[in-house]
């Protein structure tokens, strides 16, 4: 089967966070069932649409991040099918003339690659287009009966559809994950996979190597993780290589991935196209998007997440694992930053909230609430700074503070009043070490003998003597110095 490639290309829809609908003043919080709604997003008779500027911003800083071309004249279309989800009978998107076109993704650079892949370089981005949600369709199986939520109906999406450019399964993840972190980093997406506000539909088709020509597609729909995106196309890409080697053709289709029976289930077969009969929405003119638009939403793109990382990474003096957990969320990168800009230390500050701190952080969308708050977290980290208390001991004066929310002593306070200040006194370390000579002189023979690994042991001994508080490098030197009289 290694005759054969894979082919895919990658639909997104994600949720523009408006604080309104699409084409009426519907807000879009979440709240119970049917209670955000209106003659408009209902689909009743005579209600007129009237666009939202916030979400076609967003739809320009989006085009803009992903190196796309924004058109400024572009214009909505009707786009007919019959569902429950969908009152009107038709979806308002952009179809003819989409808000932005030809960008790309080069995912070498964006996942900071240092390893061959099936996909080399950029990734092109054919277009992106703003358009309306459906409702949400809720099937109840216990009752035999399906209910429908207008809450989504009409909130704004953006469609991003990329040019079937990828090779792999890996490819096609990392890709989702480099537009998703795109989207959240320039604020105009929260990147909820599990909620809907950011879901993918995958084409899948497989062809002969060398083959220019695309083969019949298989579209797999509405799937809620990375890894089972990555699963669905490794299953669906093997089924049509079975298949094409066996001599029998591809049916065009359209899957779901199942993730109890890890396999790919059929939903419908389809034709050549659909037959949506797009023609021009009648009550909406042309979107014009000024110049000056653009440019304000060039300079809100900011820094892209990959250029943040490789920042972080020169920082970090080239640890690229802390740089990629950091960006990992726009919340957790900031925090980071307002921690080095009140003074602390990059690579002290990056391990610690990359292994202590991130473990509390709660996330809510593009928000975050963190167990401390940067001033007192670096306080805490000058301490160990100017050798006042110990790596060990920040650890556990973290969890004292975090614990007891209600303390606002600073961290030096909490040290004095505790007392866990490191041990600076060259008397009193050397009385430490001479005792835990005295306790184990096996181990000493041992070290004298010529066995240096004995060393850590001894070290180790005097630390869980001093409750972790002796400075460790005046330990090895008065180890050293005594073991060698």
């Amino acid at each position: 089967m290694s005759d054969f490639e894979t082919v895919i290309g990658v639909e997104v829809h994600a949720r523009l966070l408006t604080r309104t609908k699409l084409f009426c003043r519907c807000s879009t919080e979440p709240s119970p069932p049917n209670t955000r709604t209106c003659p408009t997003c209902l689909g009743l008779p005579g209600a007129l649409p009237a666009l939202n500027g916030a979400a076609v911003a967003m739809a320009v800083r989006a085009g803009l991040a992903l190196e796309c071309s924004i058109n400024t004249t572009s214009r909505f279309d009707r786009k007919s099918y019959f569902y429950p989800d969908l009152p009107k009978g038709f979806q308002c998107t952009q179809h003819a003339l989409p808000i932005a076109e030809r960008g790309s993704i080069d995912l070498d650079r964006v996942m900071g690659r240092d390893h061959a892949s099936a996909k080399s370089g950029p990734v092109r981005i054919r277009r992106i287009h703003l358009e309306e949600d459906a409702a949400k369709s809720v099937h109840d199986a216990t009752v035999g009966r399906s209910l429908v939520d207008f809450n989504r109906s009409g909130a704004p999406l953006i469609e991003i559809v990329s040019e079937p450019d990828l090779r792999s399964a890996a490819d096609a993840s990392d890709y989702l994950r480099a537009l998703r972190s795109a989207l959240m980093f320039i604020g105009v997406n929260d990147g909820n996979l599990e909620d809907g506000s950011f879901r993918c539909d995958v084409n899948v088709s497989v062809r002969p190597v060398g083959e220019s020509s695309l083969g019949a597609r298989c579209e797999l729909k509405n799937i809620n993780s990375f890894r089972f995106v990555a699963r669905a196309i490794e299953l669906e890409s093997r089924k049509q290589r079975e298949a094409l080697s066996r001599g029998e053709g591809v049916q065009q289709c359209t899957k779901q991935y199942n993730a109890e029976r890890d396999d790919t289930v059929l939903l419908r077969e389809k034709g050549e196209a659909e037959d949506y009969r797009y023609f021009a929405e009648p009550d909406l003119p042309s979107l014009l998007v000024p110049e000056s638009m653009i440019e304000r939403e060039r300079a809100a793109v900011g820094e892209r997440p990959w250029d943040k990382r490789e920042r972080f990474q020169q920082a970090l003096g080239g640890s690229r694992e802390s740089a990629e957990t950091l960006i990992e969320h726009p919340a957790l990168a900031r925090y980071f930053e307002r921690v080095i800009a009140l003074g602390a230390a990059p690579l002290r500050a990056a391990n610690f909230i990359v292994n202590e701190l991130r473990r509390g952080v709660a996330y809510d969308g593009l928000e975050a609430n963190f167990p401390l708050d940067e001033p007192r977290l670096v306080a805490l980290l000058a301490l160990v700074e100017r050798a006042v208390i110990s790596p060990k001991a920040a650890k556990e004066l973290y969890r004292t503070m975090v614990s007891d929310r209600g303390d606002r002593r600073s961290p030096a306070e909490i040290v004095e009043a505790q007392g866990r200040a490191m041990i600076d006194d060259d008397a009193l370390i050397e009385a430490a070490c001479a005792e835990v000579i005295r306790d184990n002189p096996r181990q000493a023979d041992s070290f004298r003998r010529g066995k240096m690994g004995i060393l850590g042991f001894l070290v180790g001994a005097v630390m869980a003597a001093t409750d972790g508080r002796a400075a460790p490098e005046k330990v090895n030197a008065a180890l050293l110095r005594l073991l060698q009289r």
